[in-house]
């Protein structure tokens, strides 16, 4: 295949900017079908073979996203990284572990320019809506039966990361008291409390600043966490990531927490938990914002799913006989630092959102 139908990729600054032109993304997911190689430097790491004829046709999807995906012929999707990052992503290896996981869309290849991984190719996903649809539907009906089956998911996700693969055949440790883990947390937690104060004005600034020290009374117990499984996690774990499609529920996007900078490989399954809990708290507070859902019916609807979340998790543990995965003693505090987290994406990303942590947060400590 001729190099201009694959995406064009310039260097600024050291800095890289992909252009995808229209009829690229079905040009290159036909040419990776028939087995082509494709054009220097761009590279391939083929996970699960293609289905062998993809019908022609491309359409974007239009939800607002930090990334462009299109859908090729109803049936596979190319998830562009318009800003690619040189270096190790976390989602090539955690995909290539979860080759054989079923509650995941399936990983065809991942996409490089040079070191850089500028695209995710995986099977499409018919009728599928994610969290920020369906869950804030669910809020505003006030239905809480999803809880149960998104908690079995996760737990059914983490089961998968902590069973050994080719590509992880080690894929669960105990922290080292020289090496990471508990003892990185607590700054981790209190360098996301530190930003979220300096990055949150105005009357919600004000608002967190006056419960600084009840927030971190919040984060305490993770200076004398015990030593707990670490696991590969999915590392941004929301119900935004959770698409509810023609055949049930799927996690999708490994590609870890925005707000986190060289973050750790190996994390409590805790973390992601939380993120997942506090996700609903989210669209309840969608819910009351866009759909006029009362307040009060909102915060219950909330506190119920999140509890259905946990109890269904802890439950599938159970019942693989892996009930040490998870720490309860982690979830509180793993909360606290991920509503400062979402703080933090809110002042370096979107602003609007802002409106959705300082919601939660505001109804844990009025």
């Amino acid at each position: 295949m001729a190099a201009a139908r694959w995406p064009g990729v310039a260097e600024a600054d050291g800095a890289l900017t992909l252009t995808v032109a229209e009829g690229v993304t079905s040009a290159v997911v036909h040419a990776l079908a028939r087995g082509e190689a494709p054009p220097p430097p761009f590279a391939v790491r083929a996970l699960t073979p293609l289905p062998a004829a993809v019908p022609d046709g491309e359409r974007p999807i239009t939800v607002d996203q930090t990334n462009l995906s299109v859908i090729v012929g109803e049936t596979v999707v190319v998830k562009w990284y318009p800003r690619p990052v040189r270096g190790p992503h976390p989602a090539p290896g955690l995909l290539a572990h979860l080759a054989g996981f079923a509650r995941t869309a399936t990983p065809y290849a991942c996409l490089f320019w040079e070191d850089a991984l500028v695209a995710l190719v995986t099977a499409y996903l018919p009728d599928a809506r994610d969290g920020w649809e369906w869950c804030v539907d669910e809020a505003e009906a006030g239905r809480t039966g999803f809880a149960a089956e998104i908690g079995r998911l996760a737990a059914e996700l983490h089961l998968a990361m902590a069973t050994p693969s080719e590509v992880f055949p080690h894929p669960v440790r105990l922290p080292r008291p020289d090496g990471p883990g508990p003892a990185t947390w607590p700054a981790r937690a209190e360098e996301a409390l530190r930003a979220a104060l300096a990055l949150t004005g105005g009357e919600d600034g004000a608002w967190l600043a006056a419960r600084a020290a009840t927030l971190r009374r919040e984060l305490a117990p993770l200076a004398s966490a015990r030593p707990s499984p670490l696991i590969r996690i999915h590392g941004d774990l929301h119900v935004g990531q959770i698409l509810r499609w023609r055949d049930g529920y799927a996690v999708v996007d490994f590609d870890g927490n925005p707000t986190v900078a060289d973050g750790e490989a190996f994390q409590p399954a805790a973390r992601d938990l939380a993120q997942l809990r506090t996700s609903v708290d989210h669209a309840a507070q969608v819910a009351v914002r866009r759909r006029g859902t009362d307040p009060e019916a909102a915060l219950a609807w909330a506190a119920a799913a999140r509890e259905d979340v946990r109890k269904s998790y802890l439950a599938a543990l159970a019942e693989a006989g892996r009930p040490e995965l998870l720490d309860e003693t982690l979830l509180r505090p793993f909360e606290i630092e991920q509503e400062c987290r979402e703080l933090i994406y809110a002042a370096r990303h979107l602003p609007r959102w802002r409106y959705a942590p300082m919601g939660v947060l505001r109804s844990w400590f009025p």
